[in-house]
């Protein structure tokens, strides 16, 4: 069995939920970024914006002034590792691969600035396509489906073709756990992940740290949520996810191992 990338997240934000402020400085953000290529990621991902519940979006000026230089320091040391920028915003996503970033990953899949798929089709790089309900201020408020792996499924088909259409020639997908969906769909959503492979792309999967670990587990400190996070993934190996969003890469290489060991 063929264990996912991993990739590692790096916020470079005050406002995170589980990691707000601690790499809120590009000295302290590129350190972070380094020490998780040396912990066994496969790819970063960088974001200047939360996108956490209730959170409110940032001005343009304040979230390329976070972003680009990490950017920029990571590819002053290191060349190769994929760099995924994390944004909505389609000059963001420009400045960033400009400046050394390979992926891009929108949590709005393309619907919130027209723009993206032209930036993605031009600079020729993968584009993370997430389902989200709604906007990350309001996405927690009564999230509501007919039929929640149906309405993803769905939603992401329609989003693969509008960015192929628009001539984006790699994409990938991310089912959004936690965006604008309850326990329950979570729950609903992990059960049935192995449905969206069908759509013959790249499926990546975020649960690290979610607040419906905590849910589960009774953890409320989402940084302490690494090991419940790390046992959820080995539980999700069937889940035919490429690519696993984490916080704790370490951890989550650690069990690359031992199921590698195994095999």
């Amino acid at each position: 069995m063929n264990f996912p990338k991993i990739m590692g997240i790096v916020n470079v934000t005050p406002d995170s939920i589980s990691d707000g402020g601690k790499y809120n400085t590009v000295e302290q953000a590129i350190s972070h970024a380094l020490q998780l290529v040396d912990e066994g990621a496969d790819i970063l991902d960088i974001g200047g914006e939360s996108t956490r519940p209730g959170s409110e979006s940032v001005m343009l000026k304040d979230e390329l002034e976070r972003v680009i230089p990490v950017i920029q320091g990571i590819r002053a040391v290191n060349k190769t590792i994929p760099i995924s920028i994390d944004t909505m915003k389609a000059e963001v996503a420009q400045q960033a691969c400009n400046a050394g970033a390979t992926i891009i990953n929108d949590v709005s899949a393309g619907r919130f600035d027209e723009n993206m798929f032209t930036v993605a089709a031009q600079a020729d790089v993968p584009v993370v396509l997430m389902h989200m309900l709604g906007k990350p201020k309001t996405m927690q408020e009564n999230p509501t489906y007919g039929n929640v792996v149906q309405d993803v499924y769905s939603f992401l088909e329609e989003r693969v073709t509008t960015a192929r259409n628009a001539g984006v020639t790699n994409v990938m997908i991310d089912v959004g756990i936690g965006f604008g969906k309850t326990l329950e769909h979570n729950l609903e959503l992990l059960r049935n992940h192995a449905e969206f492979a069908k759509l013959n792309v790249p499926v990546v999967l975020g649960i690290s740290r979610k607040t419906f670990i905590g849910a589960l587990t009774g953890i409320e400190n989402a940084a302490d949520r690494d090991t419940a996070t790390a046992l959820l993934h080995a539980l999700l190996l069937q889940a035919k996810a490429d690519i696993i969003r984490v916080h704790n890469v370490a951890l989550c290489n650690t069990l690359r191992t031992l199921t590698g060991a195994l095999n």
